[in-house]
C-alpha cells in the first residue's frame, strides 16, 4: 500500500481525482479509480469527485501496481472435476483467489496457471479453433481468503466468457454452509437491500440506505444447536463479503469471522465457518446444468461434533 498526505495548493477549485492526476501526478484518473483504497479531506472520507479547495488536508492510500503477468506456481489443488474446457476445485481455507496487494504469489490463480503450464489437463479448448488463453487464469468468480469450497475456472477465453455470462445473468446456483454464533430469528428467510463500503472502515462492507449495490441472500436453518445454528445460504447476487454482512445484519455473525463477528468463548480459535458447498452451472458443450458438491471440511466437523455432544443431535446435514 502507498500513502500520501499533504496540503492542497494552488488557486481555485479542482476535483480530487483531477488534482491527484494533473497537479500531483501520483496516478492517472483511471489508475486512481482502480486502485484507490481510501481518501479523506480534512479527516473525512471523500470520493474522487470531491471538490478540493486551497488549504484542504488531503490523505490518500492506494494499492501498489501489480507485477506484469501471472507467475505459474506448482501448488497442489483439490480438483473435483476437469475436462478440456473447465476445472472445478475445492479451494482450501487460507488460499487467496487472485493476486492482489500483499498476496502476489501462492494464490489459486497462480496454482491454475502452473497447472496449465505443466500440462495438467490444459486441453486444446475443444472447439477446433485457435486457443486464446483466458484472463486471470480463467477464474470467473471468487471466494474470500478465509472461505473454503467450490470454484470453477475456464481453460480458454471462449469458455471463460460462457461461464462468466451465467454469473452475470444470475443463472448459477451457489449454496454455502455456515455456522452462526447466535440463533436465527426464523427457520428460513431472505435478506435483501443495498450494500456498500463501510464509511468507518474501508476493509468492511455494510448495509446502506443509498448508493452501493443490491444484495440478496436466501437462508435456511439446517440444525439448531443450542445458541448456534448450521445454516444453508444461497446468494442471489455476488457482492464482496455479502454472506458475512447479511449474517451480521440478521444479528447472527458467522462463527470465526474476524471482520464481522466476535471471538467466541466456546471456540476461541475458530476460523471463518463459511464453505461453498454446492455449485450448479451449465458447462460448455452441455445441454443440462451440472451440479458439483464439496465435502464438509474438517473444521466444520470438529465444531459440529462438539456442539452435538453438548446440545444433542436433533438432525443431520441434509443434501
Amino acid at each position: 500500500m502507498t500513502t500520501f498526505e499533504g496540503i492542497v495548493e494552488g488557486p481555485g477549485e479542482a476535483r480530487l481525482d483531477v488534482y491527484v492526476a494533473e497537479t500531483l501526478g501520483l496516478l492517472t484518473r483511471s489508475q486512481l479509480k482502480a486502485r484507490l483504497l481510501a481518501a479523506t479531506v480534512n479527516g473525512k472520507p471523500a470520493k474522487p469527485s470531491r471538490i478540493l479547495r486551497e488549504g484542504d488536508l488531503l490523505s490518500l492510500s492506494w494499492e501498489e501496481e501489480p507485477p506484469a503477468g501471472l507467475e505459474p506456481e506448482d501448488i497442489p489443488l483439490a480438483v473435483l472435476y476437469e475436462d478440456e474446457r473447465v476445472v472445478v476445485v475445492d479451494k482450501a481455507q487460507g488460499m487467496v483467489t487472485h493476486p492482489a496487494q500483499g498476496n502476489w504469489s501462492g494464490t489459486l490463480a497462480n496454482a491454475l496457471a502452473g497447472r496449465s503450464s505443466a500440462g495438467g489437463g490444459a486441453g486444446d479448448g475443444g472447439s477446433g479453433a485457435e486457443v486464446r488463453r483466458p484472463d486471470r487464469a480463467g477464474i470467473v468468480h471468487r471466494l474470500d481468503k478465509d472461505t473454503s469450497g467450490l470454484l470453477i475456472a475456464a481453460k480458454d477465453a471462449e469458455a471463460q466468457e460462457f461461464l462468466s455470462a451465467q454469473f452475470r445473468d444470475r443463472r448459477v446456483l451457489k449454496e454455502y454452509l455456515a455456522i452462526s454464533s447466535r440463533p436465527l430469528p426464523a427457520p428460513a428467510g431472505r435478506v435483501e437491500g443495498r450494500m456498500g463500503r463501510d464509511p468507518r472502515d474501508r476493509k468492511r462492507f455494510a448495509p446502506v440506505e443509498s448508493g452501493g449495490k443490491i444484495a440478496v441472500t436466501d437462508w435456511k436453518v439446517l440444525e439448531r444447536l443450542g445458541p448456534y445454528a448450521l445454516v444453508a445460504l444461497r446468494p442471489r447476487t455476488g457482492r464482496t463479503h455479502q454472506l458475512r454482512v447479511h449474517m451480521k445484519a440478521l444479528g447472527c455473525p458467522i462463527l470465526g469471522d474476524p471482520l464481522y463477528g466476535r471471538r467466541d468463548p466456546r471456540f476461541p480459535e475458530a476460523t471463518l465457518m463459511l464453505h461453498a458447498r454446492r455449485l450448479r452451472i451449465l458447462l460448455p458443450g452441455r445441454s443440462e446444468p451440472s451440479t458439483f458438491t464439496a465435502e464438509v471440511p474438517e473444521r466444520f466437523r470438529i465444531v459440529l461434533a462438539a456442539l452435538r455432544t453438548e446440545f444433542g443431535e436433533p438432525n443431520t446435514v441434509s443434501g
